[in-house]
């Protein structure tokens, strides 16, 4: 894909997780300009130096520092910056501290680039999602996470090796809350167009290798981050993705995660169904169908992540 002109993406946040999002968007021409923020300046100069030793072989130019000035200009922001996931760790038991984090970061973004669209990516995402837009003040369209993005890129993955097929021919979503509640929505999942339980293309899946599948997709960030004590590369780009999204003003499909105001009954929390993303942020999309049970799975995720804010006391 060619780079996305006269666009500016920044970074917010220069470990794992940011550094493999910056180098995601700059092989994949996501923008223009990108810049990487942090306050650790040897580590956030030398992902900088690093990225911008490559700009030879790409059409992007890298920016970066530790002054918010290299923030200003910025169409999209993305913030990856927060306390890591530890081996064991639930995602919400990351919240207190990364809410902190984002109390004293986000103003100050803000003031440098006011017409940005913030995309959260730091755990847990609909948690500080909420959090972001409170703080933040602007509408849930203009501050979201990268929500469930990643695990159905994860479910696309193991159902189109399971049946033989291109992930891109894979039509099937996460939704609900990035974590532990999280679920497939099966009643619409479809192989090209066929539905998932129809599938003859070799061995018809059954129930209870969907269900088996589901659980991997929901275990699978816990496994990489015991082999590797992170995952990086694959949310580095699914970030990438959904900022294409904006910048090239795509209304794009994508299962990002927006505070909802009553749709599906749930009002005031963040969490993912399949949004249009474009340039003007994100969307709920109208009129996707959900099961009885997948309703009652998708409030009984809305539950967790309330609770779970409710507990921050903001």
């Amino acid at each position: 894909m060619g780079v996305v002109e006269n666009s500016k993406l920044t970074v917010v946040g220069a470990g794992s997780v940011g550094a493999s999002l910056a180098y995601a968007a700059l092989i994949r021409g996501s923008a223009s300009e990108i810049a990487l923020y942090d306050i650790a300046a040897e580590k956030v100069e030398a992902e900088v130096l690093d990225l911008a030793h490559g700009t030879q072989f790409t059409d992007a130019r890298v920016t970066g520092g530790t002054d918010l000035a290299v923030v200003e200009g910025s169409h999209v922001v993305v913030v990856t910056a927060g306390a890591k996931q530890h081996p064991g760790q639930s995602r919400l038991e990351l919240a207190d501290t990364n809410v902190r984090i984002l109390e004293g970061l986000l103003p100050a973004l803000q003031q440098r680039a006011p017409d940005a669209i913030f995309l959260l990516v730091t755990n847990p995402v609909d948690v500080l999602t909420v959090v972001a837009q409170r703080i933040t003040g602007l509408p849930p369209n203009r501050v979201f996470g990268s929500g469930t993005v990643l695990d159905t890129s994860r479910l696309r993955w193991l159902l189109a090796r399971r049946a033989g097929v291109a992930t891109s021919s894979v039509h099937a979503d996460i939704v609900g809350e990035h974590g532990d509640t999280e679920f497939p929505l099966w009643s619409n999942a479809r192989i090209g167009p066929v539905p998932i339980l129809d599938w003859r293309g070799g061995d018809p899946f059954t129930l209870g290798q969907l269900d088996e599948i589901a659980h991997e997709v929901r275990n699978a960030a816990y496994t990489v981050i015991r082999g590797k004590g992170a995952t990086n590369s694959a949310i580095g780009l699914a970030g990438a993705r959904i900022v294409e999204a904006i910048l090239d003003d795509e209304h794009a499909v994508l299962p990002v995660s927006t505070v909802l105001d009553g749709q599906h009954g749930i009002e005031g929390i963040a969490l993912s169904v399949p949004c249009l993303v474009g340039g003007d942020g994100a969307f709920p999309l109208e009129g996707v169908p959900f099961s009885s049970d997948e309703e009652g799975l998708l409030r009984a995720s809305a539950d967790a992540i309330r609770a779970s804010v409710e507990s921050l006391g903001r």
